[in-house]
């Protein structure tokens, strides 16, 4: 089952054109990436999904109805620009959106306890907002987002302001929410960050989809076909079948080449090839990083 589908939304501000026809779907219990360059759109669809603006043409749909106001409560938005009252109180503060949410302040407290006991930010509860560093304040954004155990989660820039460390106590807070079933919309700048948590995503670029589907599949469909051979011996001489991109010579005679191989050839061909001439050590297929599709489609 999909918990989000976006059908050919559009929407103008004035003389720019925000998004054309955008569709995205986001299955259920997935973490789903929305990446493109600043400016492409991924806000202002992320603005329509939460109800914040108004699609000029299209439909949303969530848990296969019409997106309604009510929703609204089973979602959380952490946005990338961050937005906590600086003079509040953290308890104060995080118990205001709570209720917000539709929780009352005997469950928010209870949940509250929980989350706070986890990152390890008891004392903080009487400080003020502005007494925190920004690390400790993306921690309170990131608890009121998720406190009310919404079905939708969405993540714009979640790791930004974040040192290695609490970086990865965030990431391993998504982890576990995708595995509790919540859905998860992850928009970010850094890939790796793809690669390590996202299931599916989508590349909008200038107010387009121009990809969209699961990351493994996609790294497949983009592969160049291009081959890593780690070996001892001289240096490989190959049929027209095979163009040796670039080798790197190391001690002990071991070299590594990359070779791009014919899409009609198989890889067999080249093993073949190689070990009657030199000592094969390794032998792998090069994938490309989100990085690369990202930086090739943009470009594009």
């Amino acid at each position: 089952m999909n918990v989000l589908e976006v059908k050919n939304v559009s929407k103008q501000f004035a003389t720019h054109l925000a998004l054309n026809k955008v569709s995205i779907t986001v299955p259920e219990g997935c973490i789903y990436g929305l990446l493109g360059p600043n400016g492409a759109g991924k806000t202002t669809l992320i603005r329509i999904i939460t109800q914040i603006t108004a699609a000029d043409e299209g439909e949303v749909f969530f848990n296969g109805n019409k997106i309604h106001q009510s929703n609204i409560y089973e979602i959380g938005y952490l946005p990338e620009e961050r937005g906590l009252y600086k003079k509040m109180e953290v308890g104060e503060q995080l118990l205001y959106f709570a209720q917000l949410k539709g929780m009352s302040r005997n469950d928010a407290l209870e949940k509250l306890k929980v989350w706070v006991d986890k990152f390890e930010i008891k004392g903080w509860w009487k400080k003020k907002v502005e007494e925190l560093s920004k690390g400790m304040q993306q921690k309170i954004q990131f608890i009121a987002t998720v406190v009310h155990e919404p079905k939708l989660i969405i993540l714009d820039e979640p790791f930004s302001g974040f040192d290695p460390v609490n970086a990865n106590i965030i990431t391993d807070e998504i982890l576990r929410l995708k595995e509790k079933g919540c859905s998860i919309i992850f928009s970010t700048h850094r890939m790796e960050s793809v690669e390590q948590l996202c299931d599916n995503i989508a590349l909008i670029n200038r107010s387009q989809k121009v990809l969209e589907g699961s990351v493994k599949q996609i790294r497949q469909d983009f592969k160049p076909n291009i081959f890593e051979l780690n070996y001892i011996g001289q240096t490989l001489v190959l049929n027209d079948n095979f163009e040796i991109l670039s080798t790197q010579h190391f001690d002990n005679n071991i070299k590594q080449s990359n070779i791009k191989i014919k899409t009609t050839v198989s890889p067999n061909s080249l093993i073949s090839e190689a070990i009657n001439q030199v000592e094969v050590l390794s032998f792998a297929e090069h994938l490309p990083s989100m990085q690369e599709i990202f930086i090739k489609l943009v470009s594009e």
